[in-house]
C-alpha cells in the first residue's frame, strides 16, 4: 500500500506512465488499422524457408512473396518457426515481439522512469514499423540485449547473428563485455566460413540486395533500444547537474594521462605496451571465463 501511495505522489513516474501509454495505444491503433496488410516481411522468411524446403528458390519466390535478402545459410534459423502455419508462426512472432519488448521496457522503467520513456517515443514509428512488417530487427536489437545478461559465448553469438543479418548492429560492438566481443568475433568468422561454403547462392543474394527497392529505413532506429543496458549502467550519465563536472574529470584524466607519456624517455615503448594492454583487456584477455561470467550474474 505505502509503495502503491509513493507512486500516486510522483509526478515523474505518473508522466512517464502516461507517455507510455500513449505510445502504446498510438501503435496498437496503427496496427489494428493496417488490418490484413500486416506481415510482409515476416512472411518473406516465412515463405523462403517453405521454399527452400520444398526444393525451390528463395531468392526467387512466386508470387505474394518477397524474396528472402538474408545470407542463404541464414535460412535454418527460421525453420522451426516456419514448420507452423502461416496465422499460427505470425501470431507466435509478434507475440513473441510484444513480450520480449514489453519485457525490456519494464527493466528500464524501474531504473529510469522518465529517460525510458523518452526513449521509447523516439522509437515508436520505427517500432510500429517493425511490427506492422514483421521485420527482425526488434528481435535483433532484443538479442544485443540479451547479451549484456548472458554468458559471453551466448552472448557474442547473439551480437554476430544480428550483424550478420543486419550489418548496422556492427556499431554495437564497442558496447558489449570485453570478453563477449571476443566470442563475437570468434561466431563471425564462422559465420564467414559459412558465407564462403554457399558463395554462389550469396552473389546472387547480394546482387539481389542491391538492385532491391527499399523505402527509408526507419526502422533501424530501434537498434537504439539495444544499447539500453549498456547506458543505463552508467548512473552518473542521468545526473544532468554533474554534467559539467563529470565532463572536467575526463578532461583531467586525458590531459594527466597524455602528460605522464609526454615526459617519459620511452614513449613510443610505453605507447606500445599500452596499446599491447588495452588491446587485451578490450577483448577480455586479461580475465578468465569464470571471472566474466561471475560479472554477468551480477549484473542480473
Amino acid at each position: 500500500m505505502r509503495q502503491e501511495l509513493s507512486f500516486a505522489r510522483d509526478p515523474v513516474r505518473i508522466a512517464a506512465i502516461t507517455i507510455l501509454v500513449v505510445c502504446g495505444a498510438a501503435i496498437a491503433v496503427w496496427i489494428i488499422a493496417r488490418g490484413d496488410l500486416v506481415g510482409a516481411d515476416a512472411r518473406a522468411y516465412w515463405g523462403g524457408v517453405r521454399l527452400w524446403l520444398g526444393g525451390g528458390d528463395p531468392l526467387d519466390p512466386p508470387p505474394p512473396y518477397m524474396p528472402y535478402v538474408y545470407w542463404p545459410w541464414s535460412l535454418p534459423v527460421f525453420t522451426p518457426w516456419a514448420a507452423l502455419p502461416w496465422e499460427t508462426a505470425w501470431f507466435v512472432y509478434r507475440v513473441l515481439n510484444l513480450i520480449l519488448f514489453a519485457w525490456s521496457a519494464a527493466w528500464a522503467y524501474k531504473q529510469h522512469p522518465m529517460a525510458t520513456a523518452i526513449l521509447v517515443v523516439i522509437i515508436t514509428i520505427p517500432l510500429a514499423a517493425t511490427l506492422d512488417t514483421g521485420n527482425i530487427t526488434l528481435l535483433c536489437a532484443m538479442g544485443i540485449w540479451a547479451a549484456h545478461f548472458v554468458g559471453p559465448r551466448l552472448g557474442g553469438f547473439f551480437w554476430a547473428l544480428a550483424t550478420a543479418l543486419k550489418w548496422f548492429p556492427l556499431l554495437l560492438f564497442l558496447i558489449l563485455k570485453p570478453r563477449t566481443r571476443l566470442w563475437g568475433i570468434a561466431w563471425m568468422f564462422l559465420f564467414g566460413i559459412l558465407t564462403l561454403a554457399v558463395w554462389p547462392q550469396v552473389i546472387q543474394q547480394l546482387e539481389l540486395v542491391i538492385n532491391f527497392p527499399r523505402p527509408l529505413r526507419l526502422d533501424y532506429i530501434l537498434l537504439v533500444w539495444a544499447a539500453v543496458p549498456w547506458i543505463w549502467s552508467h548512473p552518473r550519465w542521468f545526473e544532468w547537474r554533474t554534467w559539467g563536472e563529470q565532463a572536467r574529470e575526463n578532461r583531467d584524466i586525458v590531459r594527466d594521462t597524455f602528460r605522464h607519456w609526454w615526459s617519459s624517455p620511452r614513449r613510443l615503448g610505453h605507447l606500445w605496451e599500452w596499446g599491447l594492454r588495452e588491446g587485451r583487456h578490450f577483448l577480455g584477455l586479461d580475465v578468465d571465463d569464470g571471472e566474466d561470467s561471475k560479472t554477468t550474474s551480477e549484473a542480473r
